[in-house]
């Protein structure tokens, strides 16, 4: 992977989010002037400003192959940064206050990835014995891996100790028929559905009552059932002579001209 001054600068200041954040006094590689910067730490990248509200970083230390530990400086709260090697850098920085100097300190140890690969096979490790237990404690009656169950979290209930659902009742007309259903012998509810016979059987439901009719739509009625035969007497006598003459017509064509 490769990484340009572009790219670090970008990252620094875009808005991912921040393991921790805040003014460190940074201490100088040539003089030991001690120089207040504002410092980002991002993954396994400790990245320093020399303001809040610059855009760009001064300066950036990758967190890989070094330890982090409390040093003697003039400077209070002090602690340095240590690579390996006979030629590599130490930087010592100083906080503000005791708990900002714990917080940096806490953050700066666990931001390598070699940190992170320990805790992997920690947590690893401690999942292979929740599941197989330690070995000590087996007494060599350790399962095949294939043979691992989870236990449940409840207590166990057999399928035939579970309580039989209750048989699904056929409806009719909204109303469950009882006598219909094999093996059971209860009467209907007549409390519940109304319209069973003294056997018991389902009725057919009521007829629902006719609609009144108001004055004005039985004076309508009435009126449209006076014209009623009139009107229809009238249509058949017109239909009547117009089928007339259409067969008159139709006669004479079968019959032909006349000589």
């Amino acid at each position: 992977m490769k990484l340009n001054e572009r790219s670090l600068a970008f990252y620094a200041t875009c808005d991912s989010p921040a393991d921790n954040a805040g003014f460190l006094y940074k201490r100088g590689e040539r003089h030991t002037a001690y120089h207040r910067r504002w410092f980002v730490l991002k993954g396994n990248m400790l990245f320093y400003f020399e303001e809040r509200e610059s855009r760009e970083p001064v300066g950036v230390i990758v967190l890989e192959g070094c330890t982090v530990e409390l040093c003697d400086s003039a400077e209070e709260f002090a602690f340095a940064i240590r690579f390996s090697g006979t030629k590599s850098r130490t930087y010592v920085l100083a906080a503000e206050s005791q708990a900002a100097m714990e917080s940096w300190v806490k953050s700066l140890s666990r931001a390598s990835f070699d940190y992170m690969r320990l805790v992997v096979r920690e947590l690893e490790k401690q999942l292979e014995e929740m599941r197989w237990g330690p070995a000590s404690g087996c007494g060599g009656c350790q399962q095949l891996p294939g043979s691992w169950k989870p236990k449940p979290s409840g207590p166990e209930r057999s399928p035939e100790r579970l309580p039989a659902l209750p048989p699904i009742l056929p409806k009719e007309n909204g109303c469950a028929v009882w006598n219909n259903v094999s093996g059971v012998d209860r009467p209907p509810d007549t409390s519940i559905c109304s319209g069973y016979d003294s056997e018991g059987n389902p009725q057919p439901p009521p007829l629902p009552p006719r609609r009144r009719a108001s004055s004005s739509e039985a004076g309508s009625a009435g009126a449209a059932a006076a014209e009623s035969p009139s009107t229809f007497c009238r249509l058949h006598e017109r239909y009547g002579q117009e089928v007339a003459r259409l067969r008159q017509d139709w006669l004479e064509r079968r019959r032909g001209p006349r000589p």
